[in-house]
């Protein structure tokens, strides 16, 4: 008998003691909604930084995404082109296709035969007479192909390498026409390679600094809110409440304003997104990819947003309150 009153004794002091702490949790929640609305003003703006904050992020992040994909087609845009003889029959330019795409570095490659590079000229030129007589009477004298596009427009130190030491490309590598490896166009990708690195770090410190100073401004928007409250609080600790009681309701109000901001700025970004997408896509810019990642992932997105803005809120709140609370 001692023994089962000795463990429903337990049983009820556990019972108590979650309750307790629900009870406790409840009450930071509600304070915590109850300072965010009694110092609206405050509220209002620290909401409005971070939304600026999270909005960048946001900006950047899809930047860095839409870039990457537009370099990434544009490169596959540019080819590398070998020139052969133009007397190098298909047997040999498959067997040169077949050994170039076994390369890793590269990503597809295409043979084009003499014969096959002058149908294309008489093609493009299919209004100008002059061109296609001209065609008709001259001997042939177009180079055979091979356009290569890499993976890595900026790496193609493996298929130089290859062309230099290959026995059966230098047989049939035609003397008037270099490689182009490094011709104009990858020059000018590689130029706008530089750029977009360039604005990509540029979006970086943007997005450091403006999380810096909203976290400054909610630093001191919580510092300010336990200003105003020092007696209540002071009251609070004379009663017996501990730190963390005292310190949950602003860590509620952070988070409140994170997930505030973050269902404001996921929906500017995305409503910006699919707004400028026809614009972007007019100037060749892939936008499509990151749009339709988005789309699939939109839940993923605003969770993000969220968990990046309450990070924000409760480590500047963590930061005020562990100084002014330390007396």
């Amino acid at each position: 008998m001692m023994i089962r009153k000795k463990m429903d004794s337990k049983a009820f002091a556990r019972h108590k003691m979650k309750k307790r702490r629900l009870l406790t949790f409840y009450r930071i929640v509600r304070y915590g909604f109850e300072n965010f609305i009694r110092n609206s003003w405050l509220s209002v703006a620290a909401t409005a930084v971070m939304t600026i904050t999270l909005l960048i992020v946001f900006i950047v992040a899809a930047s860095r995404f839409i870039l990457t994909d537009t370099i990434s087609d544009l490169g596959d845009k540019v080819d590398m082109s070998i020139y052969l003889k133009t007397d190098t029959t298909d047997e040999v330019g498959n067997e040169l296709k077949a050994e170039v795409e076994a390369l890793s570095s590269v990503k597809s490659v295409t043979y084009i035969s003499a014969n096959e590079a002058r149908d294309q000229i008489a093609q493009e030129n299919s209004d100008n007479s002059a061109v296609l007589d001209a065609i008709k009477v001259a001997t042939n004298m177009n180079p055979a192909t091979l356009r290569v596009v890499v993976k890595d427009i900026n790496d193609t130190s493996e298929l130089e390498k290859f062309v230099s030491n290959d026995d059966l490309v230098k047989e049939h590598l035609n003397a008037d026409y270099a490689p182009s490896f490094a011709g104009e166009r990858r020059d000018t990708i590689k130029s706008i390679g530089r750029v977009v690195n360039f604005i990509q770090e540029i979006g970086i410190i943007v997005g450091v600094v403006f999380v810096a100073i909203s976290s400054l401004i909610i630093f001191n928007t919580i510092s300010m809110a336990i200003f105003n409250r020092r007696e209540e609080i002071q009251m609070m600790n004379l009663i017996g409440a501990n730190k963390s009681f005292v310190r949950g309701p602003f860590l509620i109000e952070s988070i409140i304003y994170g997930l505030i901001a973050a269902l404001i700025a996921s929906g500017i970004g995305l409503w910006g997104l699919y707004k400028s997408s026809g614009i972007l896509a007019s100037y060749e810019v892939s936008v499509q990819p990151t749009i339709d990642l988005a789309s699939k992932y939109i839940v993923v997105v605003v969770l993000a947003m969220i968990a990046v803005g309450s990070i924000i809120g409760i480590i500047s709140s963590t930061l005020a309150t562990r100084k002014y609370l330390k007396s």
